[in-house]
C-alpha cells in the first residue's frame, strides 16, 4: 500500500508539472479566460494559494500563473481529487504539485470562482483578437521573396515596354482624314461624356475641341458578292484608322509575349499552359499597360509622339459596346492613381489566371496567382500611407474582373472587322483563336 502510494504520488507530481508547463504556453498573452486585474503598487505580489510572485488577479484572487492554470483545468476536468493524508496539507511553492486537492481546496478557500472562467471558445476568440491586434501594431514588411518578385516584374516591364513609345511613329500613319465617325453635331458643352480628338492638343485645347461619341454614326454595312466587295475594298477603306492600329497591336502583343518570357514562374510552365495564358491575358495586359498613358481629364492616352482618342478606335471598326466600358475601365483605374509596382503586379495577376481555356496544370498556376496577388496586397499596406489604401486592393481585384468581360468583346468585335475589312494581323488571330 506504501508503494502504492508513493507511485501515487510522483504520477500526480509528474502529470502537475508536464501541465503545469503547458500551461505557460497556453496562458501566454492572457489569453486564458482569466479577468485579470492590475495591482497596486503597495499591494505585496504574493500568489495567496502557494506563496510564489503573483502576476495579478485571476478568478477573483491575487495567484501566479501557474495556480492560474491549475485552478483552470480543475475545473474542467471531471475527475475526483483526494488527498492522501488529512486534507491538511500546507501549500507552498516548492510542494504544491504534491497535493492537488488541498491546492484546489485552498483556491476555493480565497475565493476564486469557478463561474469566471472562460469557454473555449471565449478563450480562443479573445487569442484571436489578442494576435489580431499585435499584427496591426508591428509595421508591414514585404518578405525578401515578394521584395525579389516585384524586382523581376519591374525589370521585365522596363526591358519589354517602351515607355516613351518611340517605335509608334514607324507604324503606318493614322488616317484622320475622314470624317469623324462619332461626329454627330453634339456641342462641346454637352452634359454628356465627350472625348478629345486632336492629334496634339494641349491640356486646354484638348477641352475645347471635343467631341461626342455616345450616339456615333457608324456607316452602314450590306451584304455583297465577294468580287464587288474586293472592288470596294480597293476604292476606299473603310476603318482607316485600322491599318494603323493593327501594326500598334502587332508590337503590343510582341511585348506581352517577351514580358512573359522574362519571368521565372511562365517559363518553369509547360509550352501548353504557357499559351494558353497568352492567349487569354494579352488583351489585357495591353489594356493594364496603356492606362499607364491615360489622362483622365481629357480621355486621352498621351503616348509619346502620338495621342490617342477614343474616335481613333471607332475609326478602326469598334463599336460603343466595348468603348463605353472601356472608357469607364481607363478611368476608374487611373483614379487609384497605381505605382509602377503595382501596375505590373497586376499585369502578372492577370496573366497567371489559372481558368483560362487550354489550361492543364490549374494548381500551379493557382499557386503563382495567389503569391502575386499576396504580394500586392502585402506593398500596398507596407508602402502606402492613405487612411484608406485598405480599400485599394479589392478595387484594383474589381478592375480585374472587369476586364473578363471586356475580353470576350473584344475577340467578337475583332472577329467582325475582319469580316468587313480583312487587314488584322494574323498574330492578333491567333491570339483571338479558340484553338490551344
Amino acid at each position: 500500500i506504501l508503494c502504492l502510494w508513493i507511485l501515487c504520488c510522483l504520477l500526480q507530481l509528474r502529470m502537475s508539472k508536464e501541465m503545469e508547463e503547458l500551461s505557460h504556453l497556453v496562458d501566454s498573452e492572457h489569453g486564458d479566460g482569466s479577468e485579470e486585474e492590475t495591482e497596486e503598487d503597495d499591494e505585496p505580489k504574493i500568489c495567496q494559494v502557494c506563496g510564489d510572485k503573483s502576476t495579478g488577479y485571476h478568478f477573483n484572487a491575487k495567484t501566479c500563473e501557474g495556480c492560474k492554470g491549475f485552478f483552470r483545468r480543475a475545473m474542467k476536468r471531471p475527475a475526483q481529487l483526494c488527498c492522501p493524508f488529512q486534507n491538511t496539507c500546507v501549500i507552498t511553492k516548492t510542494n504544491r504539485r504534491q497535493c492537488q486537492s488541498c491546492r484546489l481546496q485552498k483556491c476555493f478557500s480565497i475565493g476564486m470562482k469557478r463561474e469566471l472562467i472562460m469557454s473555449d471558445d471565449a478563450v480562443e476568440k479573445r487569442r484571436m483578437q489578442i494576435r489580431r491586434k499585435k499584427m496591426q501594431e508591428e509595421p508591414v514588411t514585404l518578405s525578401p521573396q515578394q521584395e525579389a518578385v516585384i524586382q523581376e516584374l519591374l525589370t521585365a516591364h522596363q526591358k519589354t515596354f517602351d515607355m516613351t513609345c518611340a517605335h509608334f511613329i514607324q507604324f503606318r500613319p493614322l488616317d484622320r482624314d475622314q470624317k469623324s465617325m462619332s461626329e454627330c453635331g453634339r456641342e462641346p458643352n454637352s452634359s454628356r461624356f465627350t472625348y478629345a480628338t486632336m492629334h496634339k492638343p494641349s491640356p486646354e485645347d484638348a477641352m475645347q475641341q471635343t467631341i461626342s461619341f455616345v450616339s456615333p454614326s457608324f456607316p452602314s454595312f450590306s451584304f455583297q458578292s465577294p468580287e464587288n466587295k474586293e472592288k470596294n475594298r480597293h476604292k476606299s477603306a473603310i476603318f482607316t484608322s485600322l491599318p494603323h492600329f493593327t501594326d500598334l497591336t502587332t508590337y503590343m502583343i510582341k511585348n506581352v509575349i517577351n514580358f512573359s518570357k522574362t519571368l521565372t514562374m511562365f517559363r518553369a510552365l509547360i509550352i501548353d499552359d504557357q499559351i494558353s495564358l497568352l492567349k487569354g491575358a494579352t488583351f489585357e495586359i495591353i489594356l493594364i499597360h496603356f492606362n499607364m498613358f491615360f489622362n483622365e481629364v481629357t480621355g486621352i492616352w498621351e503616348c509619346g509622339p502620338l495621342q490617342y482618342c477614343l474616335d481613333d478606335a471607332m475609326r478602326a471598326g469598334f463599336q460603343r459596346h466595348l468603348l463605353d466600358p472601356m472608357m469607364n475601365f481607363h478611368c476608374t483605374l487611373r483614379k487609384l492613381h497605381l505605382r509602377e509596382e503595382e501596375y505590373v503586379l497586376m499585369q502578372a495577376i492577370s496573366l497567371f489566371s489559372p481558368d483560362r481555356p487550354g489550361v492543364k496544370h490549374h494548381s500551379v498556376i493557382d499557386r503563382n496567382q495567389e503569391t502575386l496577388a499576396l504580394t500586392l496586397k502585402t506593398y500596398i499596406e507596407a508602402k502606402r500611407t492613405e487612411p484608406e489604401k485598405h480599400l485599394l486592393f479589392p478595387k484594383i481585384l474589381a478592375c480585374l474582373t472587369e476586364m473578363r468581360s471586356m475580353n470576350e468583346e473584344y475577340t467578337k468585335q475583332v472577329l467582325k472587322i475582319q469580316d468587313i475589312q480583312p487587314e488584322v494581323s494574323p498574330l492578333l488571330l491567333e491570339i483571338i483563336s479558340k484553338d490551344s
